[in-house]
């Protein structure tokens, strides 16, 4: 069974950090990212990664602030977050994909998701 468990949301001031992970299991994964949904928008994409070579997509709001970095040993997923804004604020989920050569960004292109953690950044 596939299980993708986030952690490490929570409140945070401006200007601060958090590190989310997410733990994958059941199966092994081609690619792995974060989404992200505020309230009243459509989930967007965060941050993504191919198992293989390593590769990354970042959203242009988030680039320099936010790293995606994983653990295949462990089968672990990170989005270490600095510099947080108030726009950040959103429900964060993890997303795996079983295609190789899949878009890293389009999110229907992901097969299984995490329930989700939030991520609420105060001003």
């Amino acid at each position: 069974q596939v299980q993708l468990i986030e952690s490490g949301g929570g409140l945070v001031q401006a200007g601060g950090s958090l590190r989310l992970s997410c733990a994958a299991s059941g199966r092994t994964f081609s690619r792995l990212g974060w989404f992200r949904q505020a309230p009243g928008k459509e989930r967007t994409i965060v941050a993504a990664m191919r198992r293989e070579g390593g590769s990354t997509f970042y959203a242009e709001t988030v680039k320099g602030r936010f790293t995606i970095s994983g653990d295949s040993a462990k089968n672990m997923l990170y989005l270490q977050m600095n510099g947080l804004e108030h726009e950040d604020t959103a429900v964060y989920y993890c997303a795996a994909g079983v295609r190789k050569l899949a878009s890293l960004s389009y999110s229907p292109s992901y097969d299984y998701w995490g329930q989700g953690t939030q991520v609420t950044v105060s001003s």
